[in-house]
């Protein structure tokens, strides 16, 4: 990205799990960071799921090639699998995802009249959403279901930059405040 985060990333990485769909973003500050992403996702995955990650498929990008990650794969025994030079194609499913991310991140910003420092919470919300709506390569279900064996709940989702409010404990409150019972967020 152009423009850094809130958070201060400049990039982001997206896994999809190819049984589910499901999506999970990291954000990252430099290219450098994926394999300690990829470690954490791995750990996570594996550990929520049950299962061990058999197959990372990705592009032939430098981040994802390096001696140390080929290592680990290897150590793990992951298979690797990487499309060809300069063939976004042979990665779709990815390359859709991410368009769709990026497009729907790009639409909330666009809507409510924000920063474009905001486009990390924008992604963020954009994959949270495209995981609890349902999918045709999923015969109508959604990615969530089909991870975790749950359809989602959806009734606590709201409309991106909208105002919130949180309740402010009394024991933090101050006497001089506008509004002693909500802080706007």
């Amino acid at each position: 990205m152009r423009t850094t985060s809130h958070g201060g990333a400049q990039y982001f990485f997206t896994f999809i799990d190819d049984f589910s769909r499901k999506t999970d973003v990291y954000f990252l500050k430099a290219k450098g960071k994926a394999f300690e992403k990829f470690k954490q996702y791995k750990a996570l995955v594996e550990n929520e799921i049950g299962h061990k990650i058999k197959v990372l498929r990705s592009d032939n990008g430098g981040e994802f090639v390096s001696k140390k990650f080929n290592a680990f794969l290897a150590e793990c025994g992951i298979q690797r699998q990487t499309s060809a030079p300069y063939s976004p194609q042979q990665n779709g499913v990815v390359e859709r995802a991410n368009r769709t991310i990026m497009e729907c991140a790009r639409s909330m910003i666009l809507a409510q009249g924000l920063e474009l420092e905001f486009w990390g919470k924008a992604v963020s919300m954009a994959m949270y959403i495209k995981n609890q709506c349902p999918t045709k390569a999923l015969n109508s279900k959604t990615p969530q279901e089909a991870w975790s064996g749950r359809k989602p709940d959806v009734f606590h989702l709201r409309v991106f930059g909208c105002k919130a409010f949180a309740h402010v404990p009394d024991e933090k409150r101050t006497k001089l405040e506008s509004n002693p019972c909500l802080a706007c967020f």
